[in-house]
C-alpha cells in the first residue's frame, strides 16, 4: 500500500532550533540520579549506618579503660602507661596453696635451731662431782660402759663412779666445758660416737672434748654443741651417746636436752 503518512516538511512543521539536541533525555537522566542518590541517602540514615545528622553533632566517645588482662586497641590507659615503665598491674601467677574449710588455723612455726652465740662459763665443781641426766629419761643418766657412753639407770654403787664426771673448761674453747673422767681421762666424739679416752695432746683430741652449752627449749635444761662441728650436739639414739646435726623436731629437741646434777649420793 502507498505510504501516506505525512512528512514534516510536507505539513510545513520545522524542528525546534532554540533547543540542543538531546536536552529532554540529559534532564530524566538527571533526575533519575538524583533519586536514586536521593534514596540511598534516605535508606542509609533510616539503617543507622550512615553518618546521620545527629551521628555528626554528637562528641567521639573516650575508649573504655578496661584496665589490666583485657586486650585494647585503643589509646593505653594511665595505669597501663605506667605498668610499661617497670610497675607491673596484673596479678601473681605463683600458684597458691589450697585452703580447706576445716582445716583451722595454721600450725605455728617450729621454733629455730639454737643460736651460736657465746657459751655459759663452766659451772663449779660439785663436791662429789656433776652427773648429766636426760630430759626424756631422767631416770638414765651418762653412763660409761667400755669405751663408749650410754644413757643407763643406775642400779649399783659401782656405777655411781662411772657416772660421775669433772666439769672443767674447755680443752679447746675456755667459753665451753669439757668432761673430765674419774680416771684422768676425757669425754669425746670419735667417729661422732661419746667415748671416754686419754688426752694424747693433739690439738684435735681437744677440740674433740670440748662442749659448748646452748640453751635448751626445755626450760633449765641444756644442748651441748661440738666446738669443731658446729651445728653438731649430742644428742642420746637408742641409748648411746653421739654427735648428730640438728633437726627441727620434738624428738631431737627432747633428745639433745640434759641436765647437770649433782652425782647420785
Amino acid at each position: 500500500m502507498p505510504d501516506h503518512t505525512p512528512r514534516p516538511w510536507e505539513s510545513g512543521w520545522s524542528a525546534d532550533a532554540s533547543r540542543t539536541p538531546g536536552t529532554r533525555r540529559l534532564w530524566l537522566a538527571g533526575a533519575l540520579a538524583l533519586a536514586t542518590v536521593v534514596a540511598c541517602v534516605t535508606a542509609l540514615a533510616a539503617d543507622g549506618t550512615g553518618p546521620g545528622p545527629a551521628a555528626a553533632a554528637a562528641p567521639p566517645t573516650p575508649p573504655a579503660d578496661h584496665g589490666p588482662g583485657l586486650l585494647s586497641f585503643a589509646s593505653p590507659s594511665t595505669r597501663t602507661a605506667a605498668a610499661s615503665k617497670g610497675t607491673s598491674t596484673a596479678p601473681s601467677t605463683a600458684p597458691q596453696p589450697a585452703v580447706s574449710p576445716s582445716a583451722g588455723p595454721p600450725a605455728s612455726p617450729a621454733p629455730p635451731p639454737p643460736r651460736h652465740g657465746s657459751p655459759q662459763r663452766p659451772p663449779k665443781p660439785a663436791a662429789r662431782g656433776t652427773s648429766v641426766r636426760s630430759v626424756n629419761y631422767p631416770d638414765r643418766y651418762w653412763h660409761i660402759s667400755g669405751d663408749y657412753v650410754r644413757l643407763d639407770p643406775i642400779t649399783s654403787a659401782a656405777d655411781r663412779r662411772t657416772v660421775t664426771f669433772t666439769v672443767v673448761k674447755g680443752l679447746a674453747n675456755s667459753g665451753c666445758y669439757s668432761f673430765a673422767t674419774a680416771d684422768g681421762g676425757y669425754l669425746r666424739h670419735r667417729d661422732f660416737l661419746l667415748r671416754a679416752e686419754h688426752d694424747d695432746g693433739t690439738a684435735l683430741f681437744r677440740q674433740d672434748a670440748t662442749f659448748c652449752p646452748r640453751p635448751s627449749s626445755v626450760g633449765g635444761a641444756t644442748m651441748l654443741e661440738s666446738v669443731n662441728y658446729p651445728g653438731r650436739f649430742l644428742r642420746h639414739q637408742n641409748f648411746r651417746l653421739k654427735l648428730d646435726p640438728y633437726r627441727n623436731t620434738d624428738l631431737y629437741r627432747a633428745d639433745s636436752a640434759f641436765r647437770l646434777v649433782d652425782a647420785p649420793a
